[in-house]
């Protein structure tokens, strides 16, 4: 396995064919409220998109978007094929993701994930996030999880 890390657009063609297979799995995850966030999910073009690939085979996506703290970044749309998790392509985007908000003078990000993505969770608390109060628009969510990470701290 050769997994290489691509920076692209929103555009991309294999980031969008990404998404769809996210959607679904969120859709299985958490049917009865996914579709109150849709909305929130839809990533606009000036995101920066990360791609993994396994050769030439798309694998995984995320992205990150500016958030009204022009410091701080949204970290959006994490997601690897089921088939290829376990492996550290999801450490690897999010490395990649978090040296690129670095790049562009950010000081560091957030998220949302949900109580229903366990493995989300830990990766996100092994590569230095910490649970913080629920931000819009998921401060009424049960499901979600809000978390941060200062980028001052190091990836482990």
């Amino acid at each position: 396995m050769m997994i290489s890390i691509k920076r692209t657009s929103s555009e991309n063609l294999d980031f969008c064919s990404l998404i769809e297979l996210l959607d679904k799995d969120l859709q299985l995850r958490y049917p009865g409220t996914q579709q109150n966030f849709d909305a929130f999910n839809v990533i606009k073009q000036d995101a920066k998109v990360i791609v993994a690939y396994d050769d030439d085979i798309a694998v995984g996506c995320g992205c990150f978007r500016a958030t009204e703290n022009e410091n701080i970044v949204e970290i959006k749309r994490m997601f690897v094929k089921a088939e290829k998790r376990g492996k550290g392509i999801a450490k690897s985007i999010l490395t990649e993701l978090e040296a690129w908000a670095l790049e562009e003078g950010m000081i560091s990000a957030i998220l949302e994930t949900g109580i229903n993505s366990p493995e989300a969770v830990s990766l996100y608390k092994k590569l230095g996030f910490e649970q913080i109060e629920n931000y819009e628009p998921y401060i009424n969510s049960d499901d979600s999880i809000c978390m941060r990470k200062d980028f001052s701290r190091k990836i482990s």
